[in-house]
């Protein structure tokens, strides 16, 4: 299956760079290359593609709000019911810029000085509904969540870093309802459904579903009742 992607970044010599080292991928096809945020959200909404890797930092829109606009617009890949995923890249690995993409909906994030050969790999997990991090974007976030108690869950307020839609899946999962039965019920593919749970556990902090569902119950975001039908 070919991976439809669309670029924005403003920098015209890294759109370029971008292309060409996706180019050498036989299963990438890059549609599109724009360079605001603007476009990069009228780009998608019309192309539909797999992927948009978005630069963080873009004039008109910059790559947070590209993104939570792609993401909460439900944008459905052409090919089947799966919703578009975002992977967000950055010159700095500033903590703020991190949590901000994630909490925007963003299936990954990628330092520009990244290795080359990142990106492919970076673009096809996201595709396949997968959750990637830069490896010195992983250890921030190792950071904040290892300065807590050992085995502690992560505090409710870290709930705010979830987009409406993981809130709606985090608490359907607490619910105890499968993918399938999630993707049913919030009428969406089952591709979608795992990615969400993805995004959900890489920005909590959490291992699995289980301590998700644990999760929902202590921070009182579900309580104990039927599951819906």
């Amino acid at each position: 299956m070919t991976i439809r992607v669309v670029l924005a970044d403003d920098e015209a010599l890294v759109l370029g760079g971008l292309s060409m080292l996706l180019s050498v991928a036989s299963d990438i096809e890059v549609l599109a290359q724009v360079n605001d945020g603007r476009a990069a959200v009228e780009a998608v909404t019309e192309l539909r593609p797999d992927v948009a890797i978005l630069d963080v930092r873009m004039p008109n829109m910059d790559g947070v709000e590209a993104t939570r606009r792609i993401t909460a617009g439900g944008i459905e890949v052409a090919a089947d019911r799966r919703e578009v995923s975002v992977l967000v890249l950055s010159t700095f690995n500033l903590d703020k810029a991190v949590f901000a993409a994630l909490r925007a909906g963003a299936s990954g994030f990628l330092l520009k000085d990244a290795a080359p050969q990142d990106l492919v790999p970076a673009t096809r997990a996201v595709a396949a509904g997968e959750a990637w991090l830069d490896p010195a974007v992983a250890r921030t976030l190792i950071s904040e969540f290892t300065a807590r108690p050992d085995n502690a869950l992560p505090p409710a307020e870290d709930l705010a870093l979830l987009t409406p839609r993981e809130r709606e899946v985090l608490i359907l999962m607490a619910e105890g309802l499968n993918n399938a039965e999630i993707a049913a019920h919030l009428v969406l593919g089952e591709g979608t459904v795992k990615t969400h749970v993805s995004r959900i556990l890489m920005k909590l902090g959490l291992r699995d579903r289980t301590q998700a569902v644990v999760m929902a119950f202590r921070s009182h975001l579900v309580t104990p009742g039927p599951p819906p039908r």
